[in-house]
């Protein structure tokens, strides 16, 4: 089983395919990726030379911010906001939408499991 960026990737799928298991990159990335090394789109993670992986490892620490450091930088951005109390920062605090959807109906998902009103019932 390789391991880059602190990530098991499945060793029986294509490199593209398994590369998007690392967070913070997807599927135009992990082409550039492969692109960039000269891996063969077709070429399965377990048919790989430990020096690819390696070309592979050092790619992606170079290039990219991934994993731990993708989750800080974006938790940082939004407490950021938090802190300045600007709108987008005082919805994060709510957590309700962020981007203009509606509330009135939908938003279950950040809003959580509805909750019963008293006497609402006729």
């Amino acid at each position: 089983m390789a391991r880059i960026a602190g990530v098991n990737i499945p060793t029986a799928k294509r490199v593209v395919i398994a590369l998007q298991y690392i967070h913070g990159i997807g599927p135009k990335k992990a082409q550039e990726i492969i692109e960039k090394v000269g891996i063969p789109a077709e070429r399965r993670v377990n048919q790989l030379t430990d020096a690819e992986v390696l070309a592979i490892r050092e790619t992606i620490d170079r290039d990219y911010i991934v994993e731990g450091d993708l989750r800080r930088e974006v938790s940082m951005n939004i407490k950021r906001l938090m802190d300045l109390a600007a709108y987008r920062g005082l919805r994060h605090r709510r957590s309700l939408p962020v981007r203009g959807q509606r509330t009135h109906t939908n938003a279950r998902t950040r809003k959580g499991k509805a909750k019963p009103i008293a006497g609402k019932k006729k």
